[in-house]
C-alpha cells in the first residue's frame, strides 16, 4: 500500500508536535482544516453517519466549526485522540474521517473509529484508510492494542474491521452511548502482531 508519515520527530506513544498526515496509494490523510468545514456539514447530513455515530442531530455548520477547532485540534494538542480528514489524492475529495481515541487507564489502549461519505463508500477507501491509522498507532504511536467498537448491527463497519484485521471478541452489552440512549456493541481489536504480512508498510516520508 506504501503508506508513509510527515512530521516524524515525536516522543515514543504519541504524536509529532503538531499533525501528522499520513498518505497511501489512493488517499491522503490530514488533520481537519477551515477549508474542510463545509464538505464537513455536507457529509453529516447522510442518515447512515448520524445512525452509527455520535455527530450531533441535527447536524449544524456549528457542529463541523467545532469538530474542526475544538475537538480535532484539541485532540492533536494532547496526543489523546488525532484526528483525520480523509481525501481522494485524484480528485481532493472529502471520502471521509478516521481517528484514534486513547483509554484512560489503559496504557497502551486506543479505539479507532470513522466514517465516510455516501458519494464514495463501496470503493474501498474506508478500509485504506483504517490500515493506515492502525499502522501509525501500532507502529509510530507503539500501542500495545487497538479496539475497534461499533453498535450491534452496524455490519458496514464491522466488514471494513475485519479486512482491516481485527479479531472479533465479543458483544458488550448495554455499553456505547449515543444521545442518551446505551446500545449493546461489537468489540475487535487489533495488535502489533496481527499486522504481519499486511499489504503496505510505514516509512518516514521523504
Amino acid at each position: 500500500m506504501g503508506e508513509t508519515t510527515e512530521q516524524q520527530d515525536q516522543k515514543p506513544g504519541r504524536p509529532a508536535a503538531g499533525p501528522v498526515t499520513l498518505t497511501t496509494e489512493r488517499l491522503v490523510l490530514r488533520a481537519p482544516q477551515e477549508s474542510d468545514v463545509d464538505a464537513i456539514h455536507q457529509a453529516c447530513q447522510d442518515e447512515e453517519i448520524q445512525r452509527w455515530t455520535v455527530v450531533p442531530v441535527p447536524y449544524r455548520r456549528e457542529d463541523a466549526e467545532f469538530f474542526v477547532h475544538d475537538l480535532a485540534a484539541n485532540g492533536w494538542r494532547t496526543g489523546d485522540a488525532p484526528v483525520w480528514c480523509v481525501f481522494e489524492r485524484e480528485s481532493g475529495a472529502l471520502v471521509g474521517a478516521q481517528g484514534l481515541t486513547r483509554n484512560p487507564g489503559r496504557t497502551g489502549t486506543a479505539e479507532i473509529g470513522w466514517w465516510a461519505t455516501k458519494e464514495h463508500r463501496g470503493r474501498g477507501y474506508t478500509v485504506e484508510a483504517a490500515r493506515a491509522v492502525a499502522r501509525y498507532g501500532l507502529t509510530e504511536l507503539g500501542l500495545r492494542r487497538l479496539e475497534w467498537v461499533a453498535y450491534v448491527g452496524n455490519e458496514p463497519s464491522r466488514a471494513v474491521a475485519g479486512k482491516v484485521g481485527f479479531r472479533m471478541e465479543g458483544t458488550l452489552r448495554s455499553y456505547a452511548e449515543q444521545r442518551g440512549r446505551f446500545h449493546d456493541a461489537w468489540i475487535g481489536a487489533l495488535l502489533a502482531t496481527d499486522l504481519a504480512g499486511a499489504d503496505g508498510r510505514t516509512e518516514p516520508a521523504g
